[in-house]
């Protein structure tokens, strides 16, 4: 295996392995937010906002993973 091939692998299983936590995180967080939203349909806003903000730093994760990712396949 050559240093491109070993260069490639790297970002894709970091890619990979970074994508993976944040999709199961939103999954469990999105049913979350919808069992709470059938038990109680007035707390509404305060439910979506808080599922909106944890959706988004659960994100930020896989952006981080992105970053590395596009880090190793050009400077590494």
């Amino acid at each position: 295996m050559d240093a491109e091939t070993a260069r490639l692998l790297a970002a894709g299983i970091a890619m990979g392995l970074g994508a993976i936590g944040p999709g199961i995180g939103i999954g469990i967080l999105g049913a979350g937010a919808m069992q709470a939203l059938g038990r109680n349909p007035e707390a509404r806003g305060p439910i979506m906002t808080n599922m909106i903000l944890a959706i988004a730093m659960a994100e930020a994760v896989a952006i981080y993973a992105l970053v590395v990712s596009i880090v190793l396949i050009f400077v590494a």
